[in-house]
């Protein structure tokens, strides 16, 4: 059984990282919000164009996609920055969801503090306190079952379905033999795929989650007037060779491995705790796909990507691997892992699971990511439900 050395929290949940989150509540303390992560070491910014100005249902989905960032077990404490006190999106309402996992919450307001000036040195101030705590905690060795992994694609190529997801899949296996879970999201490029994904499922009642939620995510787009396979797959994608969504989804499904589907989730939405794989109903949109999955509390992320990506999460640790070898020369400044020796048959399936799961567990346990060296935060996003008001 493999072990990480990870930060825990009051809750028994365990951080790789120990950040303290600045997080921005409306649109309108994204600047301020910035200067403070600017100004203190380790302190990482969450800004965002909503918080206002929505329907019900994108306010909730903003308010929980924000308030589970700073509860994942990364974020070690929090400083709120809000503008004024809208609806649901407010310190009051964030700070008493956040404060529920038991790590220090700070807020400010920037009018109650009288204006941006005030506001920068009071949050700067609030930030530096909590990281000077933060700093004193050591990490611990915990067991991967402590671990939530997520499972992601993006500039899929033919190398993708072939090399990369695959060898992800038998990492995610291990990482479930050992006590974790994994999440796999990407409904909409998961079409073609349902069959041989409720195959997996614990049951039948999962079986048909997985059926229905993938199709109710199909007449959504149709609603709109579109037909997703005028759009996917991508014109990368198809660049590198793939022709169809169903091919692009049944290689897309292979980063799953064999693992047994517990159960199917909202974006955003937690899993149970139980061992094992689980789906979440998120878009194929790469930021918003692994927003989702960092909002539901993993740790670290494991991106396959054919052609070559510099997206990465600023609370989840997110680790880019390739089979495509001419794709890692081009872009190995953000890419960690190089797997080209799986077809040029240098290496096995097995073998690059194995480099796989070693890369995680180190980073897991501190080592760093080429993003996190350069600071790379590509990846967050809110998903809209509806329009704006």
């Amino acid at each position: 059984m493999s072990k990480f050395l990870g930060y825990v929290r009051p809750n028994g949940e365990v951080g790789a990282r120990n950040h303290v989150l600045i997080l921005s509540a409306t649109v309108y303390a994204n600047s301020v919000t910035e200067r403070v992560a600017n100004s203190v070491v380790g302190a990482v910014p969450i800004t965002h164009h909503l918080g206002r100005c929505q329907t019900r249902s994108d306010l909730e989905m903003t308010f929980k996609i924000l308030t589970r960032m700073a509860m994942n077990p990364n974020v070690g404490g929090v400083v709120i920055v809000d503008h004024f006190r809208e609806e649901l999106c407010n310190i009051d309402d964030m700070a008493e969801e956040i404060s529920k996992v038991g790590i220090p919450v700070e807020a400010v307001n920037i009018r109650t503090v009288g204006g941006a000036i005030n506001a920068v040195a009071d949050a700067t101030r609030k930030a530096m306190n909590i990281k000077r705590k933060l700093s004193a905690q050591k990490r611990e060795e915990v067991d991967m079952s402590k671990f939530l992994f997520g499972l992601n694609c993006g500039t899929s190529d033919t190398t993708s379905g072939l090399a990369s997801n695959p060898a992800l899949g038998l990492c995610s296996d291990r990482v479930i033999k050992e006590g974790g879970r994994s999440i796999l999201a990407e409904f909409p490029e998961l079409m073609g795929a349902e069959e041989w994904l409720a195959s997996k499922a614990v049951n039948q009642q999962v079986a048909d989650k997985i059926w229905n939620e993938i199709a109710k995510y199909e007449q959504r787009i149709l609603a709109t007037g579109e037909d997703i396979r005028g759009s996917q797959p991508t014109g990368d994608n198809i660049a590198g060779g793939l022709s169809t969504i169903e091919e692009k989804s049944l290689g897309g499904a292979k980063k799953s491995g064999s693992a047994t589907i517990m159960d199917v989730i909202g974006n955003g939405d937690r899993p149970g705790k139980e061992s094992g794989l689980y789906m979440m109903n998120t878009p194929g949109h790469g930021a918003e796909s692994i927003t989702g999955i960092a909002a539901a509390g993993a740790q670290a992320l494991v991106f396959s990507t054919g052609g070559g990506h510099t997206i990465a999460h600023p609370v989840m640790l997110t680790i880019k691997i390739t089979g495509n070898g001419i794709s890692y020369d081009q872009m190995q400044d953000t890419v960690d892992l190089d797997l080209r020796g799986l077809l040029e048959g240098t290496i096995s399936l097995e073998q690059a699971s194995e480099m796989i799961y070693d890369e995680l567990v180190e980073v897991l346990s501190g080592k760093l990511t080429k993003t996190e060296i350069l600071k790379e935060t590509t990846g967050f996003a809110i998903h809209r439900v509806g329009l704006s008001i």
